[in-house]
């Protein structure tokens, strides 16, 4: 979606037209049901918190100040929403099952990386998913995880040598 389609769809979804914000799900749906599947590990709970961002997202979108900050600002919920589920889990989540398709890739390698990224805890997936998957660049990240930008590249810089001594 050009930039300029955005703006004028989000500032009608900010005067309540339903039909404006139901287009900028569309373009945000599938990057945020991965977010959530990669950080939460469990395909009911990514459903449940995409689910609730959108309520919630719809419900505040007048308050957007900038047309702009949608994608991030919508991301943002969504970390917010998976933060207080991963902090509610009892016990630590079941091991992922990824169905989501990763085009022209060797199955094996595409396995080991899941099955990686499946053994980290939760604090290092979510960690990933905002920079890796999401695309926060690590200050921005730490931003939203409420911490500080060099404690969140050491948190990065160890999911990434597990993942990669388990690979």
């Amino acid at each position: 979606m050009e930039p300029l389609e955005e703006e004028l769809l989000v500032r009608r979804a900010c005067q309540r037209d339903t039909e404006a914000f139901a287009h900028l799900y569309a373009t945000v749906y599938k990057d945020l049901y991965r977010f959530a599947l990669y950080t939460l590990g469990r395909p009911e709970d990514a459903e449940d918190v995409v689910s609730d961002t959108v309520t919630d997202a719809y419900a505040t979108i007048h308050k957007l100040r900038t047309a702009s900050a949608f994608r991030p600002w919508i991301f943002k919920i969504l970390t917010n929403k998976c933060k207080k589920m991963i902090k509610g889990y009892a016990n630590p989540p079941y091991p992922l099952a990824m169905e989501i398709a990763i085009p022209d890739r060797n199955y094996a390698e595409i396995q080991d990386v899941k099955n990686a990224f499946a053994n980290l805890n939760p604090r290092e997936r979510l960690i990933l998913s905002l920079t890796v998957f999401a695309g926060y660049n690590n200050e921005e990240a730490a931003k939203l995880l409420h911490m500080k930008a060099g404690t969140l590249r050491s948190i990065k810089s160890r999911a990434m040598d597990k993942m990669e001594k388990m690979i």
